[in-house]
């Protein structure tokens, strides 16, 4: 474990030199959540003082944007299928096979210090942002849901990496992966509740989607804190949650042995 550690350690020193780079995004990043929250206050102002659209009140909605770009800054995926992609193709991965090194666990560490490099130099704005949003800001019902919160926050982090960890596996078979991680991008944007919560979709749309792993990349957790998602859909959801995060884990294990196979170590 000491190796992984140092891994981390030194993921953090990289990143770390990056830190304008993670200010500037997380400033400009509430760019379009300013937008769409001033949006919302527009569609309920014309609703009156007590409306609801899909039993989302204008402070559930607006605490579920900002909770939205919370659990992004924890969780999402920042160039690291990129990376591994061009790790492929450039014969970098050469050493890990020589090494007592595992690939997947080594870039889970990566992934880990560029996710607590970000959230670091991002929490100040983040911050300041809940503070001036406090009057729309719901906070959970409470100790055991915020628990429960963190919970599937952490399953998130895990199915985002391994998902992506997947897909850039797609580079032991073909040259451009970057079609593939575009269309998986928008698939995750719409149906994950990146863009509005699922709720306000059709209930037939809302089963189809939830024998998908998208749901759970995101809406998940946010409905947990929320209130949205209680009881047996509660219990449910999170062990889908996990489930998927197994099987995404095992695809990712089968797409390297597999891609093992096939790759002819050009460069490195």
């Amino acid at each position: 474990m000491r190796k992984y550690w140092q891994v981390i350690g030194i993921g953090v020193q990289n990143n770390l030199t990056y830190r304008f780079n993670f200010l500037a995004r997380t400033l400009f990043g509430f760019i379009p959540l300013t937008a769409i929250v001033l949006l919302w206050r527009n569609i309920y102002a014309g609703k009156g003082s007590d409306a609801s659209v899909a039993t989302f009140t204008l402070a559930q909605m607006t605490s579920y944007y900002l909770l939205v770009t919370i659990v992004d800054a924890l969780t999402a995926v920042n160039e690291d299928d990129w990376q591994i992609a061009a790790d492929i193709k450039d014969g970098n991965i050469s050493q890990f096979l020589l090494k007592p090194v595992d690939y997947l666990w080594f870039r889970f560490c990566l992934y880990l210090a560029g996710r607590g490099t970000y959230l670091t130099v991002a929490s100040i704005p983040l911050v300041l942002v809940t503070i001036y949003l406090r009057d729309y800001f719901v906070l959970p019902a409470d100790s055991t849901t915020f628990g429960l919160f963190a919970i599937s926050v952490l399953l998130t982090a895990m199915l985002q990496f391994f998902v992506s960890y997947t897909m850039a596996m797609l580079a032991f078979w073909v040259m451009e992966v970057s079609t593939f991680i575009f269309i998986l991008y928008a698939f995750e944007y719409i149906a994950s509740g990146h863009m509005f919560p699922l709720a306000i979709l059709p209930p037939v749309v809302q089963d189809v989607l939830s024998y998908t792993p998208f749901p759970y990349q995101l809406y998940l957790p946010v409905g947990i804190y929320l209130g949205k998602i209680t009881g047996v859909a509660l219990i449910k959801g999170l062990l889908a949650q996990a489930g998927w995060v197994v099987a995404a884990f095992l695809m990712a294990r089968l797409a390297w042995f597999r891609g093992i196979k096939k790759y002819a170590a050009a460069g490195g």
